[in-house]
């Protein structure tokens, strides 16, 4: 498998970043950078969940009209969702119109609109394994779909009424908010953030 690639500007970074301008950016300036607060967190396990199954170019070209059809994706604002934003959402063709993904967003948001503000945040972020215990990726066959970690992760979420989120979404959404870097060794982007 292949190792962190010079990008145009002479760089190295991890190759999934290089074949567009929209990934470069996000892989730079975003991913596996630590994100928190309830709200924020919320809006990536809600877009993790609509990735499932599609690239994440998709979703990422799409992101803000999931965060306009979703409220910013504010938790207590997505809670108060109608059968008849339901049905505006499922006509909206600035975000994935899959019914079984809207209807966990709007039940997820339900869920945790009764749960105290920072719970979301210290949930996930109690599933961030040591760093110490991870050595740095050389190649992309050295990082992982699924850990221990994002497998008990989605077993919790789930035990919580949390919907639509298994141990590989889980996984996608620890290395998208920082709870793991799984930047490639070489890559210019590791560590970024911390």
């Amino acid at each position: 498998m292949s190792g962190a690639e010079p990008a145009a500007d002479g760089r190295l970074r991890c190759p999934w970043g290089l074949s567009t301008e929209d990934y470069l950016a996000y892989h730079d300036t975003e991913w596996g950078r630590p994100v928190h607060g309830d709200d924020a967190l919320f809006e990536r396990l809600c877009l993790e969940a609509f990735q499932s199954g599609l690239s994440w170019l998709t979703i990422l070209r799409r992101r803000e009209g999931f965060r306009r059809a979703f409220a910013g994706f504010k938790i207590s604002a997505v809670a108060e969702f109608t059968d008849t934003d339901k049905e505006r959402l499922l006509a909206d063709a600035g975000i994935i119109r899959n019914r079984a993904k809207i209807d966990a967003t709007l039940a997820n948001a339900e869920v945790l609109a009764g749960w105290d503000t920072g719970e979301l945040d210290a949930l996930i972020w109690s599933y961030a394994p040591d760093p110490a215990t991870r050595p740095a990726p050389r190649a992309l066959g050295d990082v992982p779909a699924v850990t221990p970690e994002s497998t008990a992760l989605a077993k919790d979420l789930k035990k919580r009424s949390i919907r639509f989120v298994g141990p590989t979404t889980a996984y996608a959404l620890m290395q998208a908010c920082g709870l793991v870097d799984d930047h490639l060794a070489d890559c210019v982007a590791r560590g970024g953030g911390r």
